[in-house]
């Protein structure tokens, strides 16, 4: 089976297989811009966020099959806003709350990196849709 066929028959690999790219980028934009490297994939932070691209790319694989108009459109268009929101809002907050607990105890160090700023977010949207649109030209 050619990969066009393969994607056209398994449209739901494209988000995954953005996913674990922007993962990549994330550790190479980190490692580039300060030399430390990511310790492993999957972590909270960073640019592009990963939850942004995923969702950017579910909703634009949605879309493609179904439709702006579809129900299931308008059901991935609220889920990616929410997560949107969360990454920039409640996140960022809950880690900036970390921080200030890390500097009045000692015993425990709170992650200070679980959200991500609107440019981090707003990349991962970008970078989502790039390889989405990729990947249904591909397909």
């Amino acid at each position: 089976m050619l990969l066009h066929e393969y994607l056209r028959a398994y449209l739901f690999l494209i988000p995954l297989f953005v996913l674990v790219l922007s993962e990549l980028v994330k550790i190479a934009v980190e490692g580039i811009r300060t030399g430390n490297w990511h310790e492993r994939l999957f972590r909270s932070g960073g640019m592009p966020s990963s939850h942004s691209a995923f969702v950017t790319s579910l909703l634009m694989i949605v879309e493609h099959k179904r439709g702006i108009e579809s129900v299931e459109f308008a059901i991935a268009f609220c889920f990616a806003a929410i997560v949107w929101y969360d990454a920039m809002g409640v996140r960022r907050e809950v880690g900036r709350q970390a921080e200030l607990l890390n500097r009045l105890q000692k015993w425990q160090k709170l992650s200070v990196n679980l959200g991500h700023s609107f440019l981090e977010v707003l990349g991962g949207i970008v970078f989502g849709a790039a390889v989405t649109l990729v990947g249904i030209w591909l397909s």
